[in-house]
């Protein structure tokens, strides 16, 4: 006879699983701030979350990951690497925890299965040099890109934001750039204190000195003058997209390298996970991070190309208004633009299709592309319709996208949802460039023709790889367990 779990005997499991969560929370601070490494969780961050977020990751661990972990593992793995000493990484805990309960029999102590798996993780095996980071310009993507630069500064001084470059650095300017990176209505408020210096010129981020720099032009600042060299220069402006235009920005004393956050002519556009391996990074001083639709819609194409060759297609984006666009109806030089964003839908060109064979050049030729702008301020929808080569299922196909997610060069990409309510104000946030909706796979009767949905956060999604991207170019990479 089934025995019925009583209230409290649920409840008192539950407060067990919240106090090793609260454990866990209190390591992951600890190795966080004292050693530079930074633990994640089947690739989910641990850091300004709560003791419940935790425990629903160990909820999704078991029906998505298929790795189930229990939270008390995962605490006495953090525990155990806090005893040691390695260089600044990044762990996957969930990782860890889930072979350490496969291979236990195999070793005396957890002490001896770290020390095995993290093998040349020793601090004498690997150091990185932080580098200075000026953002050139400071839009929706450059606010985001300061927000993540400044939290992610104590987790081994990777890259470190020194400077920010606008038109002006009046009084005014610096009080309503410094209000706009504090508030934002997409994305919430900034968790920390940002502090005016009008004196200095300067804003005060989380203890760290930030330069706020006037200037028309890229080559008009001397950037040795802050202190800051060697630096790479993120463009965020829109406005230089050429090689010669970007190029501007290493007359300046100071700057090594340039990353433009938009597609560009002449120079390397690059998705991280795709395409950044072969980078000259010796040489190559100039790149792009493509288009956050681009980065959205690579990952998956890639993935579905490599299993099962893509014949043809077509990528519609359902995309979230910009500041291209008019408020109200007024005189705009692109077809059907100047129609008020807010209250339109309006279809409109994009260079998704051709800028996606730059990063996966099998598929030149082979795609087309629009997108219709929605009035919602942010989180965008990319529905690619494609034929195959290869017959399939749509159970496979979604396998297929599922391993890369999980186990592929593409678990910083790609986020396999499961969530059957999905909607897009739910991935606003995602760390990932590309939210692929498992409920919404559709295949022919003839298995050869598919349409597969993909959500993607078009700014912070987007903004966490072009750091991604920074990191690799200026190499400053950690060892990384995932």
């Amino acid at each position: 006879m089934e025995t019925k779990v009583s209230y409290e005997t649920e409840l008192n499991t539950h407060i067990q699983c919240e106090r090793a969560a609260v454990k866990l929370q209190n390591n992951v601070g600890k190795l966080l701030y004292d050693k530079g490494i930074e633990l994640v969780f089947f690739r989910h961050h641990l850091t300004d979350i709560t003791i419940s977020e935790i425990l629903n990751l160990h909820e999704y661990a078991k029906k998505v990951v298929n790795c189930p972990v229990d939270v008390f593992t995962t605490s006495e793995i953090a525990e155990s690497l806090c005893d040691l000493d390695l260089a600044p990484s990044k762990l996957d805990i969930g990782k860890l925890s889930y072979e350490w309960l496969q291979e236990k029999k195999e070793y005396n102590s957890k002490k001896e299965f770290i020390n095995q798996k993290l093998n040349g993780f020793d601090e004498l095996s690997h150091s990185v040099e932080p580098r200075d980071v000026v953002l050139y310009g400071f839009g929706r993507i450059g606010r985001l890109a300061a927000r993540e630069l400044i939290k992610q500064a104590g987790k081994g001084q990777q890259l470190r934001l020194r400077a920010i470059v606008t038109r002006s650095n009046s009084d005014d300017t610096i009080i309503k750039r410094a209000a706009l990176l504090k508030n934002d209505s997409v994305h919430g408020a900034f968790k920390g204190s940002v502090i005016e210096d009008l004196e200095n010129k300067t804003l005060l981020i989380n203890g760290q000195i930030v330069q706020m720099i006037s200037a028309n032009k890229p080559e008009d600042v001397n950037y040795t003058e802050y202190g800051i060299n060697n630096a790479l220069v993120i463009d965020n402006t829109g406005v230089y997209t050429t090689k010669e235009e970007l190029g501007r920005h290493l007359k300046s004393k100071g700057v090594s390298k340039v990353l433009l956050t938009a597609p560009g002519k002449e120079i390397p556009n690059i998705v991280y996970g795709i395409n950044h391996f072969d980078l000259d990074v010796e040489n190559q001083k100039i790149y792009s991070a493509a288009s956050c639709t681009t980065n959205a819609i690579s990952p998956i194409l890639k993935t579905v190309n490599d299993s099962f060759n893509v014949v043809k297609g077509h990528i519609e984006t359902v995309h979230a208004y910009t500041n291209d666009q008019n408020l109200l109806d007024n005189m705009h030089k692109k077809p059907r633009r100047g129609r008020s964003a807010a209250i339109n839908m309006v279809i409109t060109s994009t260079g998704a299709g051709k800028a996606v064979t730059k990063v996966i050049p099998s598929l030149k030729d082979k795609l087309t592309a629009n997108a219709v702008r929605v009035p919602t301020p942010n989180g965008s929808l990319a529905i690619i319709s494609l034929e195959l080569d290869k017959q399939t299922s749509t159970e496979n196909i979604n396998a297929v996208i599922k391993n890369a997610a999980l186990k592929g060069e593409m678990v910083n990409q790609i986020y396999y949802s499961i969530d059957p309510e999905l909607v897009s104000n739910d991935i606003i946030g995602n760390t990932c460039c590309a939210v692929f909706d498992s409920n919404a796979t559709l295949l022919s009767n003839d298995g050869k023709n598919v349409v597969l949905y993909t959500w993607y956060d078009n700014e912070f999604g987007y903004t966490k790889q072009v750091i991604r991207l920074a990191k690799y170019i200026t190499k400053v990479r950690r060892q990384i367990y995932y």
